[in-house]
């Protein structure tokens, strides 16, 4: 794994570990260690406890004094309260996303949407994974407002678990991937009002989703 030098340990380690617990590589419920994760990272110790420390924070670890590092369960109920909060945040940074954005920027999300498109055309949950991740990190900059931005970082990881987990029995790939593509397209033509409308057809997608998956475990 090639260490990438304009960006720190503790984010690349972050980045490596939430992929491994987000496509579900480290199971929900499952024990965790700072060894067994340098090893299979290879970070030393100091960036995995720092990114540890993240992942805690936002809900994907529990760390039990004496007792260890368990990766958090999943929950549908959990994922339709974040969506009360979802649908009201993201469709104002979308909205600002696509008039605060550089044309560098806006040349990125058309791109991005496209590249959406072909991953699911191949039925590559991960790759479109890799993208969404891309995505929300984009909305995040474009936005220019640090407090939202931090917002979404916080639930991400959760909602992208979420569907990865349930997607193959309730989602649809290509439904979700041209959803996803609507709202980048839109910030990369700049225009507001239907970045604000696609933000809110994939909330609403989203949110039957989650009911579906909830239905599906009673």
């Amino acid at each position: 794994m090639g260490v990438n030098p304009t960006i720190s340990l503790t984010e690349q380690a972050y980045a490596r570990i939430e992929e491994l617990i987000v496509t579900l590589q480290l199971p929900p419920g499952g024990a965790v260690s700072e060894g067994e994760l340098c090893a299979r990272t290879d970070f030393g110790r100091t960036p995995v406890r720092e990114a540890l420390q993240q992942l805690s924070r936002q809900g994907l670890i529990n760390i039990l004094p004496r007792r260890g590092m368990f990766v958090t369960e999943i929950s549908a109920e959990t994922q339709l309260q974040l969506l009360d909060l979802r649908r009201e945040v993201e469709r104002l940074m979308v909205s600002l996303a696509a008039r605060r954005t550089t044309e560098e920027e806006r040349d990125r999300f058309r791109t991005l949407a496209a590249e959406m498109y072909r991953a699911a055309g191949a039925d590559d949950d991960e790759a479109f994974m890799a993208l969404d991740r891309a995505f929300n990190a984009m909305v995040g900059a474009a936005c220019r407002n640090p407090f939202a931005r931090a917002s979404m970082e916080q639930w991400n990881p959760l909602a992208r678990r979420f569907w990865f987990q349930h997607h193959r029995n309730v989602g649809d790939l290509p439904q979700m991937a041209a959803l996803h593509a609507a709202v980048a397209r839109a910030i990369g033509m700049g225009d507001a009002d239907a970045a604000a409308r696609a933000s809110d057809a994939l909330i609403n997608h989203l949110a039957g989703f989650t009911r579906a998956a909830l239905d599906a475990g009673r």
